[in-house]
């Protein structure tokens, strides 16, 4: 089964590229609250795209869904998943969330008007794993590894994925048979952790959605859309045949994998320095 590719993007000429060339789900992001706080020391997007920007995306789109990260539950969370609503999202993502209680009020703002996909992120979340899966009107649930990872505070954000984390929390998501991701890939033949040994993982932990990262395609490497048309052709070309390749390996395979990426994240892991 094809992985669900997920690009996070706001620009209108983008979004179009990476429709045609097969991302499944073009992603607006509008996170803000608190991730200056945590993020902001580190070389990562804060994407302070707006409300506008959704209805601006949807109106281009053909295929591609339309998925929108709203912010952590605040005062004004129900106006905000009304809006992005109206506006066109397929799928509304709560990040950053911490209970139970948390998921229960996004879902009944969401009130069955688009899908629900929690972004798993925190590792309060991770205790409450249990309780929240037993919420009802959970439609995906993705494995945030860079937000997690800091709230561990681990050097590697791919150590969740070798120490064991990620494949308990699939197991757990797996038995409510809710769909599940985790994390994001470069593309094919590069990325500090190649994405060959990570799309393994994808496919042994039954995993069925992934995000192309900013070093898939980054708009501030090259404003020539014909750079971007390729890129996106020629990489998720690249991922769909890997994938294919996946399908037919064995058991032993996937497990000498799992050996070797822990292996090089431990690597990575050991040569971070922390701040």
């Amino acid at each position: 089964m094809a992985l669900n590719l997920m690009y996070i993007t706001n620009e209108i000429e983008i979004a179009k590229i990476a429709e045609r060339a097969g991302v499944d789900w073009i992603f607006v992001d509008l996170e803000i609250n608190g991730k200056e706080e945590r993020q902001g020391h580190l070389d990562t997007v804060i994407s302070k795209h707006k409300i506008s920007d959704v209805k601006k995306i949807k109106s281009v789109l053909k295929k591609s869904k339309l998925l929108v990260r709203v912010n952590p539950i605040f005062e004004g969370s129900k106006y905000e998943i009304d809006s992005v609503i109206e506006y066109g999202a397929d799928i509304v993502m709560l990040p950053f969330f911490r209970t139970k209680e948390d998921v229960r009020k996004f879902i009944d703002y969401v009130n069955n008007r688009a899908k629900v996909m929690l972004l798993l992120e925190t590792p309060e979340a991770v205790d409450n794993i249990d309780s929240i899966l037993n919420e009802s009107g959970i439609d995906y649930i993705h494995i945030g590894l860079n937000d997690l990872h800091l709230g561990y505070r681990m050097k590697f954000m791919f150590e969740l994925l070798s120490n064991g984390t990620v494949e308990m929390l699939c197991k757990k998501i797996k038995q409510k048979s809710i769909p599940y991701g985790f994390g994001g890939i470069a593309r094919i033949r590069s990325g500090l952790l190649p994405a060959e040994n990570i799309l393994a993982e994808h496919y042994r932990l039954g995993s069925s959605m992934v995000i192309l990262s900013r070093s898939f395609y980054s708009i501030k490497e090259s404003t020539n859309l014909d750079i971007a048309d390729k890129t996106f052709t020629d990489g998720i070309t690249a991922i769909r045949e890997y994938e294919t390749e996946l399908s037919l390996k064995s058991d032993e395979f996937f497990q000498q994998n799992k050996i070797k990426l822990k292996t090089l994240v431990d690597k990575i892991a050991n040569s971070c320095v922390v701040d």
